[in-house]
């Protein structure tokens, strides 16, 4: 880790892509992809649930490319394909057979897609605020998508994404602000999400069909007051996921592993020792 930017850690290539990602722990591996939110990275998302979660596992959460500290290669195209790639392509890298998935927003249609198409290399799945079915854009996700960087409009965003005002202050803003303006964070954000951003929802969406047939233990996690992913997003994962569970948060945005940290990590640390429990009594 970078000792000045504890955003920085470990580098790797994962499915040809030079990508740093956070790893810390030991036991069996969770893997945590992040939001799309802008100046996002992985540390910024998962930086409270981490410590928590690494005393029981191998935690990994990596830098989707075109966010963070990963490399961003010319030409490439910042869509659901490449982001599952990556994933795999960094589970490929650690030799790691298989893995939980912690998908939040943009990060669940990730969780969600590779689980899909890689049903073999999830153990569970946490799906949060997540992105990955159809919905109409909501005005906070549009908001989101279609930053332009300045102080003012990263205040505006702080306040779509917290349900409580103690969280959102000038010292957040500056900070997530600044992130926002470093060195390529501007042009590959702005290439990812152009206006009109519905076809971006739609092409994050998996098929119904594929949802239901999901055979992976679920947990649903949601803020009831979230602006930006509408809780009738987790609602119908609910409906769909057949092996599911779903957890809403009251008083609480789009950021539940911020907002409720502590009770965040004890669900997921009891939610994945169940895992641990089955397997020891099929044993």
């Amino acid at each position: 880790m970078d000792a000045t930017n504890p955003e920085i850690a470990r580098s790797i290539a994962a499915a040809g892509i030079t990508t740093n990602f956070h790893d810390r722990g030991e036991g069996f591996p969770v893997l945590f992809i992040h939001g799309s939110g802008p100046g996002v990275s992985a540390w910024a998302n998962w930086r409270l649930a981490l410590p928590e979660l690494a005393k029981r596992h191998r935690v990994l959460a990596p830098d989707m490319v075109g966010f963070g500290f990963t490399a961003r290669p010319a030409g490439i195209a910042y869509d659901l394909e490449t982001w599952v790639k990556q994933a795999v392509g960094l589970l490929d890298a650690l030799g790691l057979a298989r893995a939980h998935i912690v998908g939040n927003s943009f990060g669940g249609a990730i969780a969600l897609a590779l689980a899909i198409r890689h049903p073999a290399r999830v153990g569970r799945l946490v799906l949060m605020g997540s992105v990955g079915v159809p919905f109409p854009i909501t005005d906070g996700l549009d908001a989101v998508w279609g930053y332009e960087p300045s102080i003012d409009n990263m205040k505006a965003l702080l306040d779509i994404f917290a349900f409580s005002r103690e969280l959102v202050n000038d010292e957040l803003a500056e900070l997530r602000y600044r992130a926002s303006i470093r060195p390529g964070f501007p042009e590959s954000f702005s290439a990812m999400f152009p206006a009109p951003r519905q076809r971006w929802v739609d092409a994050m969406a998996s098929a119904e069909v594929d949802i239901r047939a999901l055979p992976h233990d679920t947990l649903i996690v949601h803020g009831r007051d979230d602006k930006v992913i509408p809780l009738s997003n987790s609602l119908t994962l609910l409906q769909w996921i057949d092996r599911s569970q779903l957890h809403v948060f009251s008083r609480c945005g789009h950021w539940v592993q911020i907002e409720h940290a502590a009770r965040f990590a004890r669900l997921l640390t009891d939610f994945f020792s169940e895992a641990t429990e089955q397997a020891g009594t099929r044993g």
